[in-house]
């Protein structure tokens, strides 16, 4: 089995922006920047002031940055296998993805595939460039899967650090041990389908790391959706008599946000009626959703679900798989530290 290690240093987009006399100070919290009518401006403070500005220019700068360097590594086993079998990469896809793809989809299913096209081009107009378009997205897969097979026979390791954010837990419920490795804090709104669409792949990873990861949630209730605020107030109303996450789950499962149907999981849950509802009806815990809308504002956040693993940000419907690789991740990370901990 060979051996591929990469390890860079990613480098903080303020830093680049930052004076040169900065950099020669090391780029210490008490580092001057800037200077206005000899009044000294420090890093700690523009950072300070620019905290979520920063993280979402660092994160996007992290993801271009990765994207590019797994670019790289394909390209690099592309080669490296070219150079075992003696021969070009070009000749190389050719034998190993291009003379794999199977032959041309029938008549019927480009129809299919035409109409949901918009133009005002006729099917027989068209045809060749759906074809060709089928072919290269065939194409483009199988060279993927191609490349992930090179990848398995190696030993890959990007040491590239995410840039991360320490995610406040005031007012939050947190699911699992305090003290373990992975924190996964979501952001989201109980109506919003694209978090619907992630709770199965949630739910089976509570269920593989017992132990291992700990949950929050964290409450989001999006304007277009008029039922979020009131279930998300009811999910705290029932964390007031410690049934927050069994109401919580209630939530996800069935779906049913009214006020009646709020209310009559509250039952369900066998929770002091009177109290619940009054906590509802009042809008007792309202400043708990209004200082949590409040955070993720501040922490740039365009939608919902959006995620910290650890502190590193991650947004949309991750799917299972994604959400195994950063955790393992992170895991892996956890009992690096450990080993060093001990010598």
């Amino acid at each position: 089995m060979s051996k591929t290690i990469l390890t860079l240093t990613l480098l903080p987009l303020s830093a680049i922006l930052l004076a040169s006399d900065s950099a020669s100070k090391g780029g210490s919290a008490a580092a001057v920047i800037a200077e206005i009518d000899g009044i000294k401006l420090t890093r700690a403070e523009f950072e300070r002031r620019n905290a979520s500005r920063l993280f979402q220019a660092r994160n996007s700068y992290y993801e271009a940055e990765r994207k590019a360097i797994e670019e790289y590594l394909d390209q690099y086993l592309l080669e490296r296998q070219a150079e075992k079998e003696k021969t070009t990469v070009d000749q190389l896809i050719e034998r190993h993805v291009t003379s794999k793809i199977s032959g041309n989809p029938s008549d019927e299913a480009l129809r299919f595939y035409y109409e949901g096209l918009d133009t005002k081009e006729s099917f027989e107009e068209v045809r060749g460039k759906i074809l060709d378009h089928v072919r290269q997205r065939r194409i483009a897969k199988a060279k993927a899967a191609y490349t992930e097979s090179l990848r398995a026979q190696s030993s890959v390791v990007i040491s590239l650090s995410a840039p991360r954010v320490q995610v406040s837990l005031n007012d939050a419920h947190v699911r699992g041990p305090k003290d373990a490795p992975v924190l996964l804090v979501e952001y989201a709104d109980y109506e919003c389908p694209y978090c619907q669409q992630i709770q199965p792949a949630l739910d089976r990873i509570h269920a593989e790391y017992k132990g291992k990861v700990a949950f929050a949630y964290k409450d989001v209730p999006l304007p277009m959706h008029a039922n979020a605020q009131k279930a998300s107030e009811a999910a705290h109303c029932a964390g007031v008599q410690n049934k927050y996450w069994e109401y919580h789950d209630l939530l996800v499962s069935k779906k049913q946000l009214d006020l009646p149907r709020l209310k009559e999981i509250a039952r369900e849950l066998k929770l002091d009626v009177a109290a619940f509802d009054k906590c509802v009806d009042t809008g007792e815990r309202a400043a708990v959703i209004k200082a949590h809308m409040a955070e993720a504002q501040s922490l740039g956040l365009q939608g919902t679900p959006s995620f910290f693993i650890n502190g590193r940000f991650f947004s949309g419907a991750l799917s299972y798989e994604k959400l195994r690789e950063v955790i393992e991740e992170e895991l892996s990370v956890f009992e690096q530290e450990k080993r060093t901990a001990k010598r």
